[in-house]
């Protein structure tokens, strides 16, 4: 199917050959119809495509901000390949479309096959001939509406929050200032309430369309008659709300809001303008300044949004989905009318021109459409799956290479797998899937795989296929790797393994009903050529080990998908990295774990912070672990240090370690601050080919993960937990012996 994507870094917008997406639960499949660009928002993402990367960053200073932060805790070098990577990346472009369904998930039981539905969603409704879009997000179109109007739907509900956020009444007096799409959309939907509206932009005609759509007045800023008429219509006490849906880096629109407001009125923020208020003049009139955020409740909240939970009625009366339903009714009954908005339509085909034409200032009017000839018809001019013109050699010809499949292509596996992989001659990237389209391309263009797919079944079912890559998010990891063991690939899986001891069980009994055990987890510290060091220092070492490590995680921000239950917790996640460390170095099986947590509230579920760990292991050792997300950002996020025997270590950041030997000191140095990921992959590879021992024993495995387990508990009871008892009292049945 064809996709319009974005290369920021190659300042680039292009139509792609892509896999369509895939059904996933909770949602359906849509075959787009027509699609609209928003001028505002994605006007201003390909003008800055089109800039300087100095200007790039000074456009994006929250951007900025976070490599930085990056850099000073991992490195220039680690910072600057990601950064660079999403730079390089294939995003999509579009969030409001019409169309119909051609597939519903199994649980998906509000729609139905061939209906006709409104779209909405960045990174859902994207300009594209197929998407995938969850049900929160998608609304019937009424039958006397076309699908060129249902397109603006979700435009639609952008300004039918703003209006909501208002709480304005019948008889009152409002004025939009910026009368672009939302602000022409807005002006009837304020006119379809009772309210009069006054309309302000620099740009006379889109007066002129203002008034002709059910503004009583509508001039330009500067104009004398913009006074005057509100004079007349307020009697003289100024207008009861101002609408910002303006843009732009000037202050005039928030410097004429209060100039036109009366006491005491509301300013409502719908659009992305400059906020420099005059505090004298806001002071003293007490203006009410209000942000109205994208097309109501829902928006960024991906229990809403992605899982489908919606929101009670009688706690919140217009989420994202109502506004959408509740515009399409005033579309409907004829009280918005959009065929005075709609100013041109174009094949999706001419969308690199498009875009173009809209980053030069080069096209007029303000609704524009893209519509979509019927992909199904189109299916001879798809990129074959095989490329017989590529120098991969055929599977069957003998090839004594490692042939790989990848499912999941993030920017971790983009930045820290793939690099690796690419380069290596050992192996053949054979496969890649995900569930977007996009994001496959993407890796096609960037990495030499022979195809992609948007279904990873088929690569399990692929007898091309030796080994697979799992570099999902963490909720599926468990799932992916017993289908990938029963299918008797070999597995490579990112941490975590899994997120609970049924998910352990279930893999435990897979490796032991297939006999499969070819398994290794993304663990990657103990291939670190620093910590490798350190570790044979200790290796002969007689009595135990006391390990200090500390690991400065930092704050998540806001929205981070981490703070989805579903996906386990940050600390569930990442924690097996230090246990295997600990493990590694102490040599030797963890017993028990005791924990706590400075968490402000009652332990409900894992998502705990600033958590000291201490692990007893088989040989007396003990192994500190304190797990920080209140520190400093500019402290370096993993230090550890190891005392034993007369001797002792200490490790700094990945970038260099101290050795404290009985008659020497020695300093070690990571000249390029790798943390193991390439010598792990190296491992596995090297493991699978020549069918000796995998680089971590099973058992090890289990162990890290079940410490995980183990420490959570014990911050929930407050007691020493052992992992024998521990796994018994969750699974009573169950045997950890997998030797």
């Amino acid at each position: 199917m064809k996709q319009v994507s974005q290369n920021y870094k190659e300042c680039t917008i292009k139509v792609e050959e892509v896999e369509k997406p895939a059904l996933k639960p909770g949602g359906v499949l849509v075959k787009s119809i027509n699609s609209v660009i928003s001028i505002g928002t994605e006007g201003t993402k390909v003008k800055e495509g089109k800039m300087s990367y100095l200007n790039k960053a000074r456009s994006r200073p929250d951007q900025v901000k976070k490599v930085l932060q990056l850099a000073q805790q991992q490195g220039l070098a680690v910072a600057y390949q990601k950064a660079m990577n999403r730079l390089d990346s294939l995003l999509p472009l579009g969030y409001s479309l019409s169309g119909v369904i051609t597939d519903l998930a199994p649980d998906v039981e509000e729609f139905f096959l061939g209906q006709r539905v409104a779209c909405a969603g960045a990174g859902y409704a994207n300009h594209a001939e197929f998407n995938f879009i969850p049900k929160n997000l998608v609304v019937p179109v009424p039958n006397n509406v076309s699908m060129e109007y249902a397109a603006f739907t979700t435009i639609g509900s952008i300004a039918m929050h703003g209006y909501r956020q208002s709480k304005m009444q019948i008889g009152e007096t409002a004025c939009v200032i910026g009368l672009g799409l939302v602000g022409q959309l807005l002006v009837q939907i304020l006119h379809a309430a009772g309210i009069q509206v006054i309309g302000v932009d620099i740009i006379e005609e889109r007066c002129k369309l203002a008034l002709e759509v059910g503004a009583a007045y509508a001039c330009r800023p500067h104009s004398n008659f913009l006074f005057s008429s509100i004079h007349n219509l307020t009697n003289g006490r100024g207008v009861d709300c101002v609408f910002l849906t303006a843009g732009g880096s000037s202050s005039e629109p928030v410097e004429l809001s209060v100039k036109i407001a009366r006491d005491r009125a509301n300013l409502i923020v719908v659009g992305k303008t400059k906020m420099e208020l005059p505090w004298q003049d806001y002071y003293e009139k007490e203006i009410n300044v209000i942000f109205s955020r994208s097309y109501g409740p829902g928006r960024y909240d991906p229990n809403y949004e992605e899982k489908g939970i919606d929101y009670p009625i009688g706690y919140i009366r217009w989420p994202e989905k109502r506004n959408m339903e509740s515009f399409l009714n005033l579309v409907s009954q004829g009280k918005v009318k959009l065929d005075r908005v709609i100013s041109s339509i174009h094949p999706l085909d001419e969308a690199e021109k498009v875009f173009l034409d809209l980053a030069e200032d080069k096209l007029d009017g303000i609704g524009i459409l893209f519509n979509y000839s019927d992909p199904e018809n189109n299916q001879s001019k798809s990129l074959p799956v095989y490329d017989f013109n590529s120098n991969n050699k055929n599977p069957d010809s003998g090839n004594s290479s490692l042939r790989l499949g990848l499912i999941g292509i993030g920017n971790y596996a983009s930045t820290m797998l793939l690099p690796y992989l690419a380069g290596n001659k050992n192996i053949t990237l054979v496969e890649a899937a995900a569930q977007k389209g996009l994001s496959v391309k993407d890796a096609s263009r960037k990495f030499p795989f022979q195809r992609t797919s948007t279904n990873y079944k088929s690569m399990l079912e692929g007898a091309d296929i030796d080994a697979v890559i799992i570099a999902t998010r963490h909720s599926s990891h468990a799932s992916l790797t017993v289908e990938a063991l029963s299918a008797g690939k070999a597995v490579f899986v990112e941490k975590p393994l899994a997120l609970n001891t049924s998910e352990l069980e279930s893999l435990r009994k897979t490796i032991i009903e297939t006999g499969n055990d070819r398994l290794q987890v993304g663990f990657n510290r103990r291939f670190c050529p620093l910590i490798k060091d350190i570790a044979e220092v200790f290796q002969n070492i007689k009595g135990p080990l006391v390990i200090n490590y500390r690991v400065n995680a930092g704050q998540l921000e806001p929205g981070s998908w981490y703070l989805d239950p579903s996906e386990g917790s940050r600390f569930t996640g990442e924690a097996g990295h230090f246990f295997d460390v600990m493990s590694f170095l102490a040599n030797s099986r963890p017993v028990s774990v005791t924990a706590k947590t400075i968490h402000p509230e009652p332990v409900s579920r894992d998502d705990l912070e600033n958590i000291v760990v201490t692990v007893t292991y088989e040989n007396g050792s003990l192994g500190n672990l304190l797990y920080l997300t209140r520190g400093s950002i500019k402290s370096p996020k993993e230090i550890f240090e190891i005392s034993g025997g007369g001797c002792s270590a200490a490790f700094y950041n990945f970038k260099y370690a101290t050795v404290y030997e009985k008659s020497k000191t020695r300093k070690l140095k990571n000249k390029n601050g790798s943390k193991g990921q390439k010598q792990e992959l190296e491992a596995f590879i090297y493991s699978i080919k020549s069918g000796t021992d995998m680089p971590v024993n099973i058992t090890s495995l289990f162990d890290s993960t079940l410490t995980t387990f183990a420490a959570i508990k014990s911050c929930k009871t407050g007691r020493e937990v052992f992992l024998s008892d521990f796994w018994q009292i969750e699974n009573p049945a169950a045997s950890m012996e997998l030797q």
